[in-house]
């Protein structure tokens, strides 16, 4: 099974003859074993070169960068080997008829509130009091099947989320650390760090699934397709950053994990330091690999296969196969 490789040190990424490695600034070499890489992500000052870049194409190896506070940059997209010209065409085309569009537009918003409203209830049971919140997200929820333009759907879903959100001060009852409310550019408390670190982390994994199907991934249908590289994994995040990212950031914390100690306060905005990243990315590399009864398989299958999975569905959905229905929880 192919993994994912995090770099945290600075350095030269090279390619020698049939393998891919890292040389530190101190002169030690760490090699990559490139049989066995799916994805690169950089979290370091690193350097590049064609021959690398040329190698990590040919093995199908995307490289995802990260900026010094941990915020995404960029992706380097290998040239694509499974690529459909006429899936591309059916994305357009669903795209370009707005109520198509706006139809699946809904489906993510709506796999989005489910898998909330799943952690929400979740907490309530076991004595979190939530029932207020919940009920003002479902009353939200509702609305969302009567909308008639992207941007009707995504006030909603903003609503939502920020619902949501506040609801996390409850859950945590964390003395050392309080949410008070969502903050991106910059994060204004360590919990709004997590958040935005953890989103960033499932953008880009959604981003690697899609590059293993016929999807392109410029084409979205929630988040608008425009002059931003990509939006589709954007939609397919909406509905696994619940599942994946907020459920380990809840772990996290209510196990006392984070302290001060993996947070840095720059530029008016707090940030993981390598020491918090190192720790998110431990466990949430443990909830993507850890499996759930697929029902409709009647098999185990991994969080990250689910992602997968979505996709698969959406191809179907574009081909006139199987009606696109979105993820939930079923516990």
């Amino acid at each position: 099974m192919k993994k994912s490789i995090y770099l945290f040190s600075n350095g030269d990424l090279k390619r020698k003859d049939n393998t891919l490695y890292v040389e530190l600034e101190n002169g030690v070499k760490k090699y990559i074993p490139i049989e066995n890489t799916k994805e690169i992500f950089v979290f370091g000052e690193v350097t590049i070169n064609k021959k690398f870049l040329d190698f990590a194409s040919q093995n199908e190896i995307i490289v995802h960068y990260f900026n010094y506070f941990g915020f995404y940059s960029g992706t380097f997209y290998p040239r694509e080997h499974y690529n459909s010209g006429y899936m591309i065409l059916n994305q357009a085309r669903y795209y370009l008829d707005q109520a198509e569009r706006l139809k699946l537009a809904r489906s993510f918003v709506i796999g989005a509130v489910s898998n909330i409203l799943k952690i929400l209830k979740y907490y309530n049971r076991r004595g979190k009091i939530l029932d207020s919140v919940i009920s003002r997200i479902e009353e939200n929820g509702n609305k969302v099947s009567d909308t008639n333009s992207i941007d009707e759907l995504m006030a909603i879903e903003g609503n939502i989320k920020q619902l949501y959100y506040g609801a996390f001060d409850v859950i945590l009852e964390n003395t050392d650390f309080t949410f008070d409310k969502r903050s991106k550019r910059p994060p204004k408390n360590e919990i709004n760090a997590v958040i935005s670190f953890s989103n960033s982390l499932i953008y880009t994994i959604c981003l690697s699934e899609i590059y293993h199907t016929h999807l392109d991934p410029r084409i979205g249908f929630l988040h608008t397709t425009n002059f931003r590289r990509f939006s589709l994994n954007l939609d397919i995040a909406e509905i696994f950053k619940p599942v994946i990212g907020d459920r380990t950031i809840l772990a996290l914390f209510n196990k006392n994990q984070f302290d001060s100690k993996c947070f840095e306060n720059q530029l008016n905005g707090f940030a993981l330091n390598d020491k918090g990243r190192r720790l998110f990315i431990t466990e949430l590399e443990k909830r993507l690999s850890s499996t759930i009864c697929h029902h409709s398989l009647n098999r185990q299958v991994s969080y990250r296969r689910l992602i997968r999975l979505e996709l698969y569905k959406l191809e179907k959905h574009l081909l006139g196969e199987a009606e696109y229905k979105p993820f939930v929880m079923d516990w």
